[in-house]
């Protein structure tokens, strides 16, 4: 007999029992869906740096850089978004062709299959690429190898069922789309509606076993183009023609939307974003059961699959396009405040435009930062649930930060819309990305530490299997044995964040050689086990309550999402070999990162129910409040100037974009800004001068004549960039169309009858 098990623990066992909330279907499979990574590292409060040091860094394959060299650059040199989005409406119809035609919605896909067979870090780079020139095709080439039939059917599918819909859907015989959403049910699908009945039915000529469909979702990007719908819906079986059960939980089949009682082909209009996105709808639609991804016995196991696909799609598709987003901001900007003056200089000199400039380039870092290291992950093989949705909210919400500090610095040359406007339809779209893939307020709210606590904690997952498990006493021995190294890990955790705490952290560890982010290191340690501590205090007093105290949760989730962005970009400082000229943008992320984190653990400690506790930990990890400040002038000044002269750092931080030189917005901008910082020398002794004319500078001896050519074709390169879009008012509105249509029928008249 064990006297802590069958004494001790057994009354903390039956305590917990009863306390212990009740875990629905849907959030226990999605608990168990993907797996974790670095981030339970980050939970257990004492992180390994050589573990992330020793990853290997994303690369690419010779087949995927050649595919990024050759048919993604020929996509981008096709794309046009004014003409995309105000006048077709739609992707041309020789763009849809290539992009089927070179498998573009096969990415994914096995070669074996007929699909690309590229890496997760290669559909990164092929989307950020896309994303930099267009959203609208970036949207379409994304979504097909993300969440969708393509990858359900790879990881679930039965062989049949991939040697008959994977081909087509590679060479894009197939067009792919998701039906999730339904109206009623939104993020939460454990409401949906939609039903599907299990019964004996015709199909093909033949009597079979199947399904007898009712839907209606919406959202559905690729819908009114689809021709292959997977959808999610609920399974019924009255007549038990499968099992004993009756209500066997959310499913996913594919149909055909060519089959009777389907309808596509309206749309939607997210944004002014003229992706094909749309609603759908089913009437008694009937498929045999071999439609189910999986076959009959993947009946009910929907949902798990969906957030199984989720945990790796969630962390590629739209951090990828923020990437690209926050990219493109930061090099187009950095340009726009370099050439433009005002006052006789340009706009980037003044402190006022490098405080946003900073943000917007020390944000692109770390994005892409994140973006890499997450697709390193993917490509060992790993997918990590939490992270993903670490990467989908916070990469879509510091593109809002950065696209609204772009759009701040260029004025009117952004408001104003047209050809020439470069960031506008960026601007437009970004309430999309947040949106979806789950709404980013319930993400921070609810998944990432809701999710997180329990998969990536050390202990707690076992703890709560062990009080689940409906074998007490098996239970018990489980739960003895996991609850007590729980409690010596918890020890060591407090008195390692006091310590770490109270000594600024000039003790806590850090990687052997890291170089001038030494200290970094040992402040993300040092906050690591304060996070660790808060949080094993927070489950402890507050147990099930905790997942309805939003705003705490919410808080935990931004300082463990903070944790994994900032280790990031130390991995990226040191895969890119330290360079000293990037020291600035890893400065500003570190501090802000430290600011807002200080400020969560202060927010926590204010707000956390057991006072007693809440006393006790603010002595321990916070004793004189949040003292981090945020990144200093000299930090800013510096991280500024990355994105204001051409340098091999700009390029470093904007890489992988595309370029594509033609007349448009971008490119002139491009050419005006090396034009400009070109003749530099030029510019300020024609300033000293007083002098605007370069022939007068020539007469005066100021500028040679070779130089004033410089200034000239400079001058007027500046010029082309700063000009607005206008438009003749018949070009925007039918009256007016109308009206000229009428004034010149009356004036030919006139001239006629005179």
């Amino acid at each position: 007999m064990s006297f802590r098990r069958d004494v001790i623990s057994k009354l903390i066992f039956s305590w917990a029992r009863r306390v212990l909330p009740s875990v629905s279907d849907t959030e226990r499979e999605a608990l168990e869906a993907g797996d974790v990574w670095w981030d339970a590292d980050l939970f257990t409060g004492d992180p390994e740096w050589t573990k992330l040091l020793d990853t290997p860094p994303a690369t690419l394959t010779a087949e995927e850089q050649a595919f990024l060299n050759g048919p993604v650059d020929e996509l981008c040199a096709m794309l046009d978004e004014w003409k995309i989005n105000w006048e077709l409406r739609d992707l041309p119809p020789e763009v849809w062709n290539f992009i089927k035609q070179k498998k573009f919605l096969g990415m994914i896909i096995p070669t074996e299959h007929g699909g690309l067979g590229f890496s997760p870090y290669a559909h990164s780079e092929v989307v950020r690429k896309i994303s930099s020139r267009s959203l609208v095709a970036a949207v379409t080439v994304m979504v097909p190898n993300s969440l969708g039939p393509g990858e359900l059917l790879m990881r679930f599918g039965t062989r049949d069922q991939q040697s008959k819909w994977l081909p087509c859907l590679a060479d894009g015989r197939d067009v792919p789309c998701f039906g999730l959403t339904s109206p009623e049910a939104g993020s939460d699908a454990a409401a949906m509606t939609d039903s599907g009945i299990i019964c004996k039915g015709m199909f093909e000529g033949h009597e079979v076993i199947g399904i007898r469909l009712n839907w209606h979702k919406r959202y559905i990007t690729l819908g009114p183009v689809a021709t292959l719908l997977g959808l999610a819906f609920k399974a019924y079986d009255p007549d038990h023609l499968v099992g004993s059960q009756e209500d066997l939980g959310i499913t996913v089949a594919l149909i055909p939307t060519s089959l009777p009682g389907v309808s596509i082909g309206r749309r939607h209009l997210p944004a002014m974003q003229v992706f094909q996105n749309g609603p759908t709808w089913g009437k008694d639609v009937f498929v045999p059961l071999d439609y189910v991804i999986g076959g009959k016995e993947r009946l009910g196991q929907g949902w798990k699959m969906l957030m199984t696909a989720l945990a790796a799609g969630r962390g590629i598709s739209l951090p990828s396009l923020s990437a690209a987003g926050a990219a493109f901001s930061a090099r187009t900007t950095g340009a726009y405040a370099r050439i433009r003056e005002q006052f006789g200089i340009p706009i980037g000199k003044f402190e006022g435009i490098e405080e946003p400039l900073a943000r917007i380039a020390a944000t692109a870092y770390l994005i892409d930062a994140a973006r890499r290291l997450t697709c390193a992950a993917l490509n060992e093989g790993h997918h990590p649930a939490v992270i993903s949705g670490i990467m989908k909210l916070h990469a879509t919400e510091r593109l809002r930060t950065v696209i609204d500090d772009a759009m701040d610095i260029h004025g009117g040359k952004a408001v104003i819309d047209g050809p020439q406007n470069y960031l506008g339809n960026l601007y437009r779209g970004v309430p999309v990305s947040i949106t979806v893939e789950g709404a980013n307020i319930l993400t921070r709210n609810l998944i990432i530490f809701g999710q997180g606590a329990i998969r990536a904690h050390p202990y707690l997952l076992q703890e709560m299997n062990a009080l689940g498990d409906t074998n007490k006493a098996r239970g018990l021995d489980a739960f003895d044995k996991t609850f007590w190294v729980h409690i010596v890990h918890s020890f060591k955790t407090l008195f390692r964040a006091w310590g770490r705490s109270w000594s600024g952290g000039v003790f806590a560890p850090a990687p052997n050689d890291a170089g001038a982010v030494t200290g970094f290191y040992r402040q993300l340690s040092r906050y690591s086990a304060a996070f660790a501590l808060c949080a094993d205090m927070a489950l402890l007093t507050l147990g099930g309550k905790l997942k309805r105290k939003e705003m705490l949760s919410a808080r935990f989730g931004d300082i463990l999402s903070e944790l994994y962005l900032l280790s990031a970009v130390l991995k990226r400082w040191h895969e890119e070999g330290r360079q000293e000229a990037d020291l600035a943008a890893v400065e500003w992320c570190m501090a802000t990162g430290f600011r807002t984190m200080e400020q969560r653990f202060a927010d926590i400690l204010a707000n956390l129910p057991n006072r007693f506790v809440a006393i006790m930990l603010k002595f321990m990890i916070q004793p004189l409040g949040a003292q981090a400040r945020g990144p200093s002038d000299k930090v800013i000044h510096a991280c500024a100037q990355l994105v204001l002269e051409p340098s091999v750092a700009r390029d470093r931080l904007t890489q992988g974009l595309s370029h594509v030189d033609d007349d448009g917005g971008p490119a002139r901008l491009e050419k005006a800004f090396l034009l400009v910082t070109a003749a530099e020398d030029v510019f300020k002794r024609m300033h000293a001068a007083r002098l605007r004319d370069a022939d007068a500078a020539v007469r005066q001896g100021t500028i040679t004549q070779v130089e004033a050519e410089q200034y000239k074709a400079a001058q007027e390169a500046v010029a082309r960039v700063i000009e607005v879009d206008d438009f003749a008012p018949e070009a925007l509105s039918p009256h007016e169309k109308a009206v000229s249509v009428q004034v010149v029928q009356e004036r030919t008249e006139t001239r006629v009858a005179g």
